[in-house]
């Protein structure tokens, strides 16, 4: 495999590379992006998402594009500006780097772009695959413009695969690293009643996942990029104090997260029960399939 990254650097980036021989990365900063990623990395292309399509030649050579820029929807309060950001980041970045494929010599063959189970919305217990309806709230409309830009790459003959993530769980930063501190004071809890799904997945996992989706030739739209255990919050809770051995009953209320992150804590609130249909058909091997092994794995690796 001939690979091309984009959003290398960010939390999930590391680790796929990892999985890859030599990638071609792009980047708003080649110089600071060569320096983190080390020499195992190829040649490192200058491209800003919002400002045109990748240079011609980042392309040469590649067959495979895994795609995972996009500004983080955790950080800061979302104000107008941070949503357009949010979504412009996702719908125009992915639309300039399709623009590029489709302009190349020789088109890569397969596209794996990000997504995120966002696109369900809030839907209590009710179990999702990938043939679920949409939602229609601000992050359930991002994903669709931002999953129709990257379908627009199968006009060039290229098969698209979607990875509808959930929350990404590993060592060293992700949303775990915003969990850990209060529960380490002894002071973490359950979201309000704790009885929301939340759809996760180890950042191990998610790498080795986008991998497989550009192995196998038959997939093509959405796959989701959770665990086949999805958990309430209640459990997460009890299972991340339990491997901290601290106590966790202090629930967060809406209130208060709404004050702190505004229109943000809804997300946080939202209950998905998301399955991985198609990973799980197409023979992909979770490594961490349930929430106690993970966090296991994880929070040694911490230590």
């Amino acid at each position: 495999m001939r690979a091309l990254v984009t959003g290398a650097t960010g939390f999930v980036g590391p680790r796929l590379l990892r999985l890859l021989d030599a990638p071609t990365v792009l980047s708003r900063s080649p110089e600071r992006a060569r320096q983190r990623l080390g020499p195992s990395v190829g040649p490192v292309f200058k491209w800003d998402p919002l400002a045109g399509p990748p240079p011609a030649e980042a392309f040469s050579g590649i067959d495979t594009v895994f795609h995972l820029a996009g500004e983080s929807v955790a950080d800061g309060r979302w104000t107008a500006a941070q949503k357009a950001k949010i979504r412009d980041s996702r719908v125009i970045g992915t639309r300039n780097l399709v623009l590029g494929m489709l302009q190349a010599a020789a088109r890569p063959a397969t596209l794996v772009s990000s997504s995120a189970v966002g696109i369900y919305g809030n839907r209590g217990d009710e179990e999702l695959t990938e043939t679920s309806p949409v939602a229609s709230d601000f992050l359930a409309g991002v994903c669709v413009e931002w999953e129709r830009e990257a379908l627009a790459a199968a006009s060039g003959g290229v098969r698209v695969a979607l990875l509808r993530t959930g929350i990404v769980l590993g060592s060293g930063g992700g949303a775990l690293a915003k969990m850990l501190p209060p529960f380490r004071l002894g002071v973490g809890g359950p979201l309000g009643n704790g009885r929301q799904w939340m759809p996760w997945i180890h950042v191990a996992d998610l790498a080795r996942l986008s991998v497989h989706a550009a192995d196998q030739a038959g997939i093509s739209g959405p796959g989701n990029g959770v665990a086949p255990e999805p958990v309430r919050n209640a459990d997460f809770t009890t299972a991340l104090a339990r491997q901290l051995h601290r106590p966790a009953f202090l629930p967060a209320p809406y209130f208060g997260l709404r004050l702190l992150f505004g229109e943000f804590a809804q997300v946080l609130f939202d209950s998905q029960r998301v399955i991985p249909r198609v990973a799980l058909e197409t023979g992909f091997r979770f490594q961490y399939p349930d929430i106690a092994s993970a966090l296991r794995a994880i929070l040694t690796v911490a230590a």
